[in-house]
């Protein structure tokens, strides 16, 4: 099967459950066949749990779910060693870290240690627990949610911690057709329980290398460094973005073209992703009551395309 045939069997299995949100679903698979991270940022019910479950089913990999709360200790994730007495030695018990994919739902309602703990996982691939380092399994996602940053008992993420995710999208509020459809039909839940898993660890790592292996042009490039030098100019932004932005956005515009069915990134690709892949990293400097993700926009309309 060829890979746009399989991306587009992906794509149409998720616009089964996730109804009226085929960018989303896109930026999502996107960001996992680029194997990065995904923080989903909205209001409480608009889907972004149920986006998380039907991602993990789809690809076909091993899922877990952790709750994120004020008092979530760094060991609730990463589990603990057990006395145990038959066997007159400590056994260590994996927390639900140790998963393919793991939801962090309401992730910004954790103490910044636990957050940081999480952080190490994302980074390194592995965890350091009691002193021992111990890798985690291949691949590993993280698919954080968090509510907006003015609702009670939140912790805002710190910059290090929100430049680890590939990209941040925002689900919104369904159209009218696609919340009738939500009111009249089956429970969502239910139906990401009946999703079949459409890629095998095999097949999902060969995409990934196909995404590794996008041609990316010397004007395509310099279109690149275009955008990240703006981001620094001071205009737009209170800080500019790091190289590592600049090698996130290169690899998320390739996963972009391949789901598009080309082997090479056109400027469309690199547009097609920008504010999911570079806002949540910026700060906007004045023009009060413009986000980052619009700042982001006015920005990529200044810069001349190749």
């Amino acid at each position: 099967m060829h890979a746009q045939q399989k991306i587009q069997s992906l794509l149409d299995q998720l616009n089964t459950v996730i109804v009226g949100k085929k960018p989303q679903v896109q930026d999502s698979v996107a960001c996992l066949l680029a194997n990065g991270h995904l923080l989903i940022e909205d209001v409480p019910g608009v889907g972004k749990t149920t986006l998380a479950h039907a991602l993990a089913r789809t690809f076909g990999l091993q899922f877990s779910r952790v709750q994120f709360t004020a008092d979530l200790m760094p060991s609730d994730l990463t589990g603990v060693s057990v006395y145990e007495r038959s066997k007159e030695a400590f056994v260590f018990h994996p927390g639900p870290v140790f998963a393919q994919v793991l939801l962090a739902d309401e992730i910004n309602r954790a103490s910044p240690k636990t957050q940081s703990a999480l952080l190490e996982a994302m980074e390194e691939k592995q965890v350091s627990v009691e002193g021992e380092t111990r890798s985690l399994p291949h691949p590993f996602f993280v698919i954080a949610t968090q509510n907006p940053n003015d609702q009670l008992g939140t912790f805002s993420l710190p910059e290090s911690q929100l430049d680890r995710f590939l990209m941040r999208i925002s689900m919104g509020y369904p159209d009218r057709a696609a919340e009738r459809e939500l009111l009249a039909g089956s429970d969502r839940r239910a139906l990401v329980g009946g999703l079949l898993p459409l890629l095998s660890q095999d097949e999902l790592a060969e995409l990934q290398r196909q995404v590794q292996a996008v041609h990316a042009a010397d004007p395509l490039l310099d279109y690149v460094q275009d955008l990240i030098a703006a981001t620094r100019s001071g205009r737009w932004f209170v800080q500019g973005l790091s190289p590592r932005a600049g090698i996130a956005l290169l690899r998320a515009a390739k996963a972009q073209a391949l789901i598009s069915g080309r082997d090479y990134v056109a400027p469309d690709d690199v547009q097609a992703i920008l504010p999911q892949t570079l806002a949540h990293r910026l700060v906007p400097v004045g023009e009060a009551g413009r986000g980052a993700v619009e700042q982001v926009r006015a920005l990529a309309a200044s810069v001349a395309l190749p």
